[in-house]
Order: structure tokens, then sequence, then C-alpha cells
């Protein structure tokens, strides 16, 4: 009988267990994707290259607990990786999100043998991708695909969207619904029979991500990687680290919009007929939605850092309903404003550079594209809703990925 932990070969990976290395590494490879971000947003090509570097370097393994052979390392690190990639290039950082979310529901509800097989799996250069919603449902968590019981054994037929991740994944991880009615995460070791993935994502931001369609048709998975979905009652971190990596995606989007805005003010915009100044970078009121725009970033970025120490400060042994809920409402403060200044700094980009800014050859309008784009993942308002609640009427917030 097939081993179902043996996985096809994978990238060799190296190992960071140093805080500060990782860091290091995410600052270079941001560097490298800085090399070509606006060909590859412009003509849809894929950061293949610098995706196998992320693995290669260790990236990949930095949230593995040491017991699994990886990197152990902090939520804040993580975050920080998360920031410095998305600055260069946010299609980039967004591929492997999933991976790290998934990551966590490894570590939250596999059993002890999913979880040292899955996770060396990573450690050893393994992507995870995701199975994402379905489109055509009633809402992000209805889950329409069935694994089924048939005397060939289970069998997975649905279709997905959103699936970020799934085309450049080693293994495919999904949500269906047993013969019980019950949700489950299937685990499908690529390639597969009977799963195809579409390269049909026209979004108008975040263009390189390959966030489209997946396709599976009686796809065989087997009984030892399926791990079903926690009950709503069971207090989980999955939601609060995925949201962590969110809120660090758009910070970098702002960061990247406003080093590219300070740039081409200083070097390609000419100043406003009244300002009465020689150079643009000195009109006073420019200067002062600068300054507003780095005020509400340094902001942003001082709650992403409270969140992800939130965060590693739970000891996971002691995980509450209590804990959990704090861990969410510290992410999702940190969300929305990341979320509104990714969205003004990638804006007044366009206005403070000028006309001449949007030419195409300059490609400064990916920023506020990757900024809509990414920021509707899941919507703001909730999450304001869940803090006011939290706080005026002590109402935890519902547990799923996106809180």
């Amino acid at each position: 009988m097939t081993n179902p932990f043996d996985f096809p070969e994978a990238i060799q990976a190296a190992v960071l267990t140093e805080d500060d290395k990782a860091i290091q590494a995410a600052r270079s490879l941001a560097e490298k994707a800085k090399v070509g971000a606006v060909a590859r947003d412009q003509q849809r090509i894929y950061p293949r290259e610098l995706l196998d570097q992320f693995t290669q370097i260790g990236l990949g393994s930095i949230s593995v607990p040491r017991a699994f052979g990886g990197g152990g390392l902090s939520y804040q690190t993580l975050a920080e990786v998360f920031r410095l990639i998305s600055a260069s290039d946010p299609s980039l950082g967004q591929i492997p999100q999933n991976h790290f979310g998934l990551i966590q529901f490894i570590l939250g509800e596999g059993s002890a043998a999913q979880q040292q097989k899955l996770l060396q799996a990573v450690v050893s250069g393994k992507r995870l991708g995701n199975g994402g919603p379905e489109k055509n449902t009633r809402h992000t968590r209805d889950v329409q695909a069935r694994l089924l019981s048939t005397e060939q054994g289970l069998r997975l037929t649905g279709e997905k969207f959103y699936s970020t991740g799934a085309l450049f994944a080693d293994i495919l991880v999904t949500t269906a619904l047993q013969d019980n009615g019950l949700p489950t995460m299937a685990f499908i070791p690529l390639p597969a029979e009977g799963v195809q993935i579409i390269d049909d994502w026209s979004g108008i931001g975040q263009r390189t991500t390959a966030s489209g369609t997946v396709r599976l048709e009686q796809v065989a998975v087997d009984p030892a990687l399926i791990i079903p979905l926690p009950s709503a009652e069971k207090p989980t971190l999955r939601g609060a680290v995925s949201q962590l990596i969110q809120a660090a995606i758009d910070a970098g989007i702002a960061q990247g919009a406003l080093d590219d805005a300070l740039e081409f003010v200083r070097s390609s915009s000419r100043p406003w007929v009244d300002a009465n100044v020689e150079r643009n970078a000195d009109d006073p009121y420019l200067l002062a939605d600068i300054g507003r725009i780095s005020t509400e970033l340094s902001a942003a970025n001082a709650l992403l850092k409270r969140a992800a120490n939130v965060l590693d400060n739970i000891d996971p042994l002691a995980l509450s309903v209590e804990n959990s809920a704090r861990a969410s409402i510290a992410v999702a403060e940190a969300k929305v404003l990341t979320t509104d200044v990714a969205l003004r700094a990638s804006e007044k980009l366009l206005e403070w550079g000028g006309s001449r800014a949007t030419l195409l050859r300059h490609g400064l309008d990916r920023h506020w594209r990757n900024a809509r784009t990414h920021t509707l993942h899941d919507p703001v308002r909730w999450k304001t809703h869940a803090i006011g609640h939290y706080y005026l009427n002590a109402v935890y917030p519902t547990r799923h990925a996106w809180i």
C-alpha cells in the first residue's frame, strides 16, 4: 500500500532558526523582487523563480515549530517577512499567505501523525496551496464540494475559486462536506488525477497570484490526509494568524506606494503653478499630506507589531476562548488601519505625482489596484463591528479563517 505521506521530491530548503536571519533573507528577496515588478504586473508574469527562492532560503517553514524541524520563529518575524516582501511585490507576498494559515490549521487540528508528516514535508520544501472558497454559493463559508465514500475509496468532487497558491503548490488543500455532512480539510499531493488548476484569475490587482479556479472530479483522497474542521465553539488561532498575514501584506502595499511616491515626487513631478516653489517636494500642502500618510502608516505598523506580540504571548497549550478572542481583536485593529493606509497611500501617490504619474511606463497604478483588490479579501466594516461588539458588549468574534 502506498504511504500517504510519501510526497514527491520538493525543492531542497534551508531552515531559518534566528529571527534576524529570516528578516535579512526577506529583505534580500524583497530587493530582488523590485526588479521587474512593474513588468510582471503589466504582463501577468508569475514570480516563479522568486517563489522558489522564498522556499529554498527557508522562509516557507519559519512558523513550523522546532519540534517538527522548522524555524519556530515569532509571529512578529512572520508579519515582518510578509510586510517586507509585499512592499516590493504584494503578489509574491500573497501567494504563500494560505500556506502559513494551513500550517496553523495543522498545528491546531491535525493528529500527532499528521502534524509530524505534513509539517516535515513543509520543512523539506513542500508548498501548501489553497483550493479556495466556492464562487457560486451563498457566502464564503458555504461548501458544496463533496468528499464521499465509494467502493474505490474516498472521492472528492467540486469546484473552487480564489485558489491562491494552488498553481504553485506541492500539496493542494481544500474543504468538502463528508457523508455525515460535516466539513473537512483534504490534503491532496500534486499532481493528482482529477485535479484541474485553471489560470483564470482576471482581477484588476494582485494580477500574478493565479487566484483562480480549481476543479476536482472524483479525486482520490487518502483518509490519513483529511482533517475535520473544528466546531465553532473550539478556540483557535487560525483566523488571527491568517489575518495577521493579510494585514502585513496591506502594510507592505502601503509602504511600497509611499516609497514610490516619495521617489516620484522628488525626481519626476513638477509643482502646481500656485505653489510658488521650485520643486514639487517643497509644496506645503503636499508636505502636510505626506506627513499625514507617514503618520498613519507608522500607526498601522505599530498595531501590526502589537497584534503579533499578542499572538506571541499566547501559550498554544493554554489556548482559551478568551485569549483567542483577544488575539483576533488585536489583529482586527491592525487590519483596520493597514487597510485604510494602503488605500490612501496608493491613491495619494497618483495625486501627488500629477497626471504624468498615471503613465503606463511608470506602473504606479499597480499600488492602488493591488490595495483595492487585496483589501477586499474580507470587509473591514466587519472588523470594526467585531471590535466595537467586543469592547462594548464583551461579545467574542465569530471563529473562522477571516477573523
